[in-house]
Order: C-alpha cells, then structure tokens, then sequence
C-alpha cells in the first residue's frame, strides 16, 4: 500500500465515521422526541423504557437532555 492509499482509507474511514455520528445523533433526537410524546400521551416510563430498550433511568435521561441544535 502506498502512503497515498492509506491517507485516502483513512479520509474515506473519517468520513464514515462523520456520517455515522450523525445518523447516531438524529436518531436520537428521534428516540427523545417519540419517548416525550409517549410521556405525554400517558405511557408509564417503565413501559417506555421497555420498548425503547432502555432502563427508566435512561428513559429519564434522555427526556431530561437538551436536543441538540
């Protein structure tokens, strides 16, 4: 492998990496803003929890963090 080839795997892993974050963060906004209107719509945290695969203390976090700008 030539050291052009290798920066160039590494730029082409970078921005998979970049890609995958942000899929990671819009998805959780996703999650944060459907497990709101569930609280909202009277669902119990524990079943929330239960079908977003997550603890109640997870549940409580996610609808206590700010939505990213």
């Amino acid at each position: 492998m030539t050291e052009a080839s290798a920066i160039r795997r590494i730029q082409a892993a970078v921005r998979k990496r970049s890609k995958a974050d942000e899929a990671k963060r819009e998805a959780t906004e996703q999650l944060r803003r459907s497990c709101r209107e569930a609280q909202e719509a009277g669902v119990p945290i524990t079943r929330i929890a239960a079908e977003a695969g997550l603890s109640r203390q997870g549940v409580y976090d996610l609808l206590a963090a700010r939505p990213s700008a």
